[in-house]
């Protein structure tokens, strides 16, 4: 049997996600979860041999979750095909990236494939991610980006990054320009599209 752990917000997605995994002869879901950082202590408790994570949930995403589990047989199952999720999913050590509407069949194939040590990748998202290119942001210019995302004045995102405020706009008009915005508004959002915040 192949055990799965299941990390969804969505309580109906999940149960339903664990309901057709059941009637597989050879899957089994050995344990639920509905935030992102319940994900590590549910892993270390149950030690499934897979675990299908949904990105967006509270208490941590799904992403910085598998960040924290080297070594895991992951996959991300997602309604956010952002080409910047899929790179950053891979570079966590992700080995399967499917979309949410993709049926269960496709899933439990996916489950399967990942658990025998191999990778599953949507196609679409695949290409999505090839064609977007890489993250031009720097790790300084990400941090600041995804601060004024939250609403941080310069001298916050100074402060929190120990910074001077003239660094940090710096920093700003940088992603500003590489993200080919006209203002902090228009990257900050440009930056989310492609998963790159």
């Amino acid at each position: 049997m192949i055990r799965i752990l299941l990390a969804d917000d969505e309580h109906l997605i999940r149960g339903a996600i664990a309901t057709l995994l059941g009637l597989e002869p050879d899957l089994e879901v050995v344990a639920q979860v509905s935030r992102g950082d319940e994900v590590a202590p549910a892993v270390r408790e149950h030690r499934p041999d897979v675990v299908v994570l949904d990105i967006e949930m509270p208490g941590m995403d799904g992403l910085t979750a598998a960040e924290g589990l080297p070594g895991q047989a992951m996959i991300i199952l997602s309604s956010f095909g952002r080409p910047g999720y899929l790179r950053r999913a891979l570079a966590a050590g992700v080995r399967g990236f499917i979309p949410k509407d993709a049926s269960a069949d496709e899933l439990a194939t996916a489950i399967r494939k990942v658990h025998a040590g191999g990778r599953y990748l949507d196609p679409e998202m695949a290409a999505s991610a090839m064609m977007a290119g890489d993250n031009p942001l720097t790790d300084r210019e990400r941090g600041a980006l995804a601060l004024a995302a939250e609403g941080a004045s310069v001298r916050q995102i100074a402060t929190a990054l120990h910074l001077t405020e003239g660094t940090v706009r710096n920093y700003l008009s940088s992603a500003i320009a590489k993200l080919g915005a006209t203002n902090r508004i228009t990257a900050i959002r440009a930056a989310q599209e492609k998963g790159w915040l």
